[in-house]
């Protein structure tokens, strides 16, 4: 694995930036010479885990898949009990006008770990054939050069084995769950990864289900917090509920069982397991998670670390939709408001798809119970953990550090631009959000919509027409935004269902 700093000079050197040959030769030459002038660089960039521990914070990033805004008690969920990510909410800030990278999951996590929007990220879709390369810079990479030990225990989804997007390749130095995102798709696989080796799951051979893979990986998240404790350490854990496939374990679905219609929801894809009574086996989902978010807090007070330690706990996009032809997993999200009373779903760029829970908890630092509203997005967390461990961020990032904001300081804020895009067929959808004002244009050849969202969170009133002037502005904000999506080569893998679940 290449240092950072020799990552970031990759960056700094590509065609995109520099196209001078001779500036490229005199960067280079610097970088050598002060290489050379270097006992190890290896150790220098290891030296900084000698901080003094109260120096640096521990950071947990919690994110889990498909659960909407309004999917937590502390959001105005009703019917399913979320008691533990609640007091998380309790004892820090609640972000009410949080966004996540995308509105469906392998984008968004890029924007996440890289800080890049995606209007010029390196993973724009849900492709096999989008990752990060060489050059690219991640928050683990960022944490590195403080002496932090990163770990990533879950969905990973920005490239696969062999490959320049693989997490050891990306500043993480541990690594337990799956590369693909389609491979979490399935709650009980036969194998998972074990850093760049395959780690089988023998309990669910032959369709077995004895081994689901959420209690695998939380289990190896808690083991990476206690062997760590005493060294900064950054654990993302990356938890793959309440993604369809709908099962779980009994116990978690027995305290909603006869509390909601018994709805059969089969699921619709070949190989995929579904669930008799949909509604239980999604409460049961949201609670287990919820009940693994409590293990972590428990263990970070038993390991006398909750003091020195961040906590963050998020979701990748809105709540799901469609499911087959009834679209069942719609009506599942509808049922229980998952999207709280947004428009749209996962894979839409209106609120319902993209607007995300954000809690952040860190006890003697950022106040208990504050509400924020201050608009926020996946891409100010590589800025924002950077600025919490005094490091210096990659050149180039699009989010800027809320770190102010949870520490409860002023922050003078002018309203901020941001962007979403997704490609399709014959162009992109893309969003833009400025101020009060959100355009959505789904399709290319769709016209763009227009939201005022102080007005008008639902987004039911497509004001477009009354302002004009407004339209043109955020169009020409993201005609800017958007810069050509990067020139993969296609890749020979084509993952099915037979390679994770026989």
């Amino acid at each position: 694995m290449n240092p950072p700093f020799i990552k970031e000079v990759n960056r700094m050197t590509s065609s995109r930036f520099v196209r001078n040959a001779t500036l490229v030769a005199t960067i280079w030459l610097v970088v050598v010479a002060y290489i050379v002038s270097s006992s190890s660089f290896a150790a220098t960039v290891r030296q900084k885990s000698v901080r003094p521990r109260d120096r640096q914070p521990n950071i947990v990033l919690i994110l889990v898949d498909d659960l909407g805004y309004g999917g937590l008690g502390c959001y105005g969920q009703q019917k399913i009990k979320t008691p533990h990510i609640d007091k998380l909410a309790a004892n820090g800030m609640k972000f009410t006008q949080a966004y996540a990278g995308c509105h469906v999951c392998q984008p968004s996590r890029c924007v996440l770990m890289t800080g890049m929007h995606t209007g010029h990220s390196a993973v724009r879709a849900n492709n096999i054939d989008h990752l990060l390369e060489e050059h690219d810079v991640t928050i683990a990479e960022v944490l590195h050069r403080q002496g932090y030990v990163n770990g990533l225990f879950g969905k990973w989804g920005l490239g696969f084995e062999g490959t320049t997007g693989h997490p050891l390749k990306q500043g993480f130095d541990e690594f337990f769950g799956q590369l693909l995102q389609v491979h979490a798709h399935f709650q009980y696989p036969y194998w998972v990864w074990q850093g760049d080796e395959r780690f089988e799951l023998s309990g669910n051979l032959g369709r077995q289900r004895e081994q689901y893979i959420q209690d695998e990986c939380h289990t190896r998240a808690l083991k990476f917090m206690r062997e760590h404790r005493d060294e900064p350490f950054f654990a993302y854990v990356a938890y793959i509920l309440p993604h369809v496939e709908l099962v779980v374990p009994e116990d978690s679905e027995i305290p909603y069982r006869g509390k909601f219609p018994k709805i059969a929801m089969p699921d619709p894809r070949p190989g995929y397991i579904g669930s008799d009574d949909g509604l239980t086996t999604f409460a049961g989902m949201v609670s287990r998670t919820d009940r693994q978010v409590g293990e972590i807090v428990a263990l970070l007070e038993e390991l006398e670390l909750t003091n020195d330690t961040l906590v963050i706990f998020t979701s990748d996009n809105g709540g799901q939709n469609g499911g087959g032809g009834k679209a069942i997993w719609t009506e599942m999200t509808d049922y229980f408001q998952a999207n709280g009373n947004l428009r749209g779903y996962k894979g839409t760029f209106y609120e319902g798809g993209v607007r995300i829970p954000l809690i952040a908890s860190w006890p003697g630092h950022i106040p208990a119970g504050t509400v924020s509203d201050v608009p926020i997005g996946f891409w100010d967390v590589t800025p924002t953990l950077a600025d919490l461990v005094g490091e210096n961020l990659p050149q180039f990032v699009d989010g800027e550090s809320i770190l102010p904001t949870l520490l409860h300081e002023h922050q003078p804020r002018q309203p901020r631009f941001f962007y979403w895009e997704y490609p399709l067929k014959a162009g992109i959808g893309r969003a833009g959000r400025l101020g009060p004002w959100k355009a959505v244009q789904p399709a290319p050849d769709k016209p763009i919509e227009l939201y005022h969202l102080e007005e008008d969170e639902s987004e039911s009133k497509n004001v477009a027409a009354a302002h004009p002037k407004i339209v043109k502005q955020l169009e020409k904000r993201m005609n800017e935004a958007h810069e050509p999506v990067r020139d993969f080569p296609r890749q020979a893998i084509k993952p099915t269902v037979d390679d994770f679940v026989k």
